[in-house]
């Protein structure tokens, strides 16, 4: 990671280990920094605060190696964003004003696009964060990502029976509550459906009748046109010496029959006038046949016009057309049969919500059962842990519960609650010693003891599913001696598994370090690129020496330092 101008750092580098870092230093020399940065990459709330007085923003940059394959690197890629060379390059902005800015892989996100890879890329547990493990759907959570497989699988079928009874009990709900809704809209339907069947449309009618009442409202100026147009044609039966254009074109032909052999050129113009006749011949008789046939009838026009006003009826109510109304009603008849099948569909959804809540009963049974098995193995595992931890006498234990609820699902003789995750309520137990009743960690331990559960929580879940960094701040505050050299050996046990890094101030857990960082001042007051430094030979047992006797030169405090060294490295 670089920082620059956030809190005491002015612009420092910080390069963490592989394996185990620890961040060390003067109290206030800004080792809490590290956790700031690292959780605002992760999409931390940004707070102007933070930033330096007298600069504009703060900045913090980050890569972090992932895997091409891993969640964090699928859902970043989604995202537009694009890997480095196996790495994401994270970057976050925050402005004196408190706006922040956020980048991934060279693109513009929001920021909480960062917080959604944050439980994929890093744990991080302090003093506030340990809070997260005292709610009950975590600690369920917990035990459900060790239990594994044998969790999963039930699991997986129990949330879709879930959700397919959800949806079928939100359908029967509609159904029965909204029965009188239901019912009217039916009744509606069937008044439409009827009075539509009672005009008994047919499709274009509409547009047949507006045209036949069209020519029946002019008949008389359409017989008195196309007579016209006729005797134009073909001519007057009362008039004989007029001309028509028949007795013109066929004149025109005759006087070109006379010559049309000598030039094939007005030949083809005679035979062009020659069909012009026909059509002259074939217009005019229709012409005489449109004017005998029409009707000039008012009986019929008024017919008409009754048919049009019952079609105008249906497509005020029903449709801009009569296509739509027929439309309308095809829709509706569909509709009305749902509607009136009512009573038979209560029937199917009744029965399948009583086979799904049976079947939810014998999946909730499952995982009841693999819970059970997997909460004692996770809790002698986390028990001996705490052994180590100079807790020998604290014991961990799960508490598996259902609560009666005549609306439930029966599980083991018994109706009860459920939910999306099963019908177990998961609560860890502690007694920390000998005759004390195991009690909520919430209400059983300390704060050392608990950031000592957490720890232990921690390793036993790294065999099963290591998040790929553990970040741990102050999580040995309180403790000291035998049980911080236990600490140590178990931060170091975790680092084999995963990346851990450290903010602590016990030199039994830094010696344990694969690498040390020290944290340290200018004389101005500010952390500047020089000031967060890997630790080497010398360097780093002088700064264990300060932090067991404050005092760097101590020959005693040397020697104690050299000493834990090496133990932590015949240890390891």
């Amino acid at each position: 990671m670089r920082i620059r101008s956030l809190g005491v750092i002015d612009d420092a580098v910080v390069e963490l280990s592989p394996g185990f870092t620890a961040v060390t230093g003067e109290t206030g020399a800004g080792k809490t920094m590290v956790v700031t940065s690292l959780g605002l990459l992760l999409g931390g709330r940004a707070d102007a605060a933070l930033v330096r007085i007298g600069a504009k923003s703060a900045v913090v940059e980050g890569r972090i190696a992932v895997p091409g394959d891993a969640a964090a690197a699928v859902r970043a890629e989604e995202a537009g964003a694009e890997l480095d060379d196996g790495a994401l390059l994270i970057s976050r902005t925050v402005s004196a004003e408190g706006r922040s800015r956020a980048h991934l892989g060279g693109r513009s996100v929001p920021v909480g696009m960062l917080a959604e890879l944050a439980d994929e890329l890093v744990a991080v547990h302090g003093q506030t964060d340990q809070q997260g493990l005292l709610k009950l759907s975590r600690q369920r959570q917990a035990l459900d990502r060790y239990a594994g497989d044998a969790v999963a699988g039930p699991l997986a079928k129990y949330a879709e029976a879930y959700r397919r009874l959800r949806a079928v009990a939100t359908e029967l709900d509609e159904i029965t509550t909204r029965a009188r809704e239901r019912a009217q809209e039916a009744d509606l339907l069937r008044y439409g459906l009827d009075e539509v069947a009672a005009v008994e449309p047919r499709a274009g009618e509409d547009v047949e009748l507006a045209e036949e009442a069209e020519r029946l409202g002019h008949a008389e100026a359409l017989a008195s046109a196309a007579t016209a147009a006729h005797a134009a044609l073909a001519g007057n039966p009362e008039d004989p010496e007029g001309v028509d254009g028949a007795t013109l074109v066929a004149g025109a032909q005759r006087a070109l029959d006379a010559v049309r052999s000598h030039d094939p050129a007005l030949a083809a113009l005679a035979e062009r006038i020659g069909e012009v006749g026909i059509l002259l011949r074939d217009v005019a008789g229709e012409l005489a046949g449109y004017a005998d046939d029409l009707d000039a009838d008012p009986l019929r026009l008024a017919a008409v016009e009754e048919r049009r006003a019952a079609l105008t009826a249906l497509t005020r109510k029903y449709g801009e057309d009569i296509a739509a109304v027929l439309s309308w009603a095809e829709q509706g008849a569909a509709r009305l049969t749902e509607l009136d099948g009512d009573d038979e569909r209560i029937g199917e959804l009744t029965a399948e919500r009583d086979a799904l809540r049976a079947e939810l009963g014998g999946l909730a049974q499952a995982l009841t059962d693999a819970r059970t098995e997997a909460a004692e193995r996770f809790a002698a595992a986390v028990t001996a842990e705490l052994a180590s931890l100079a807790m020998p006498h604290a014991r961990v234990s799960f508490e598996i519960r259902q609560t009666e609820d005549e609306q439930g699902v029966e599980v083991g003789g018994r109706t009860v609650a459920y939910g999306p995750s099963g019908a177990d309520e998961v609560e860890l137990l502690l007694a920390p010693h000998p005759g004390a009743p195991p009690r909520p960690i919430a209400k059983g331990a300390s704060g050392g003891e608990l950031s000592r559960v957490m720890l232990a929580v921690e390793v036993v879940f790294a065999g099963t599913d290591p998040v790929p960094t553990y970040l741990f701040d102050e999580v040995d505050a309180g403790v000291g001696g035998k049980a911080a050299v236990e600490i140590g050996r178990r931060l170091a046990r975790l680092a084999k598994k995963a990346q851990v890094v450290v903010v602590t101030h016990l030199p039994q857990v830094a010696a344990f370090a694969d690498r040390q960082l020290l944290v340290e001042k200018t004389d101005d007051g500010s952390v500047t690129r020089s000031g967060v430094k890997v630790l080497e030979g010398e360097e780093r047992v002088r700064e264990l020496s300060r932090m067991l006797a404050g005092q760097e030169n101590s020959e005693t405090a040397r020697a104690h330092a050299e000493e834990l060294l090496e133990t932590a490295r015949a240890d390891q």
